[in-house]
């Protein structure tokens, strides 16, 4: 069923369009959720919630891609529900690890207060990574949004953790340096 059915069936309320997000994006939005928790069942429950919030959100919303909506969706219930996991028992999870290799790269919580702000450094984020090859660009998503370790990385590129980790840290410091260099620190 094309994106654009199962948005008119959202917004028509039919309950047929839970099931056919479901069929179409669910393994993607386990897979999303699955790498940020580590857990086949807070993952299942992110992509329930996940869909539920797509229902509440078309209407009115009407979005694009279904597929990015959804998978957006699924990401920030996820990582609301890592941190809690996080608040409630300190570990060493993929995504906490991650995370915290990006911390360096990003100004500090709290300065960038207002929303433009937060929308200027996205839109850097966005142009670093597209002024950067494509591959290095897939792996530096793959670690930092969709949060595979590096080990799946590299062996999906057929590389080796040790490269993984070097470019990483590459594109890491160049990324800080060009938010420096703009005035985000």
């Amino acid at each position: 069923m094309e994106d654009k059915n199962i948005i008119e069936l959202f917004q028509s309320r039919s309950e047929e369009a839970l099931s056919a997000c479901e069929n179409k994006f669910g393994a993607y939005c386990r897979t999303v959720a699955g790498n940020i928790l580590r857990d086949a069942e807070d993952a299942k429950e992110c992509v329930n919630d996940a869909f539920l919030a797509v229902w509440n959100l078309i209407p009115p919303n009407s979005p694009e891609n279904l597929k990015a909506f959804a998978g957006r969706i699924t990401r920030n219930i996820a990582m609301s529900r890592l941190r809690k996991k996080l608040a409630q028992k300190r570990g060493g999870g993929e995504a906490e690890i991650a995370l915290s290799e990006f911390d360096e790269c990003i100004p500090e919580k709290g300065s960038v207060e207002k929303e433009i702000e937060s929308r200027e450094i996205t839109a850097a984020i966005e142009k670093f990574l597209y002024s950067n090859p494509e591959e290095k660009r897939n792996i530096f998503i793959r670690r930092y949004w969709y949060m595979f370790s590096v080990s799946e990385i590299a062996e999906s590129y057929g590389m080796t953790e040790a490269k993984v980790k070097s470019i990483l840290f590459r594109m890491r410091k160049e990324l800080k340096n060009k938010l420096e260099k703009e005035g985000f620190f």
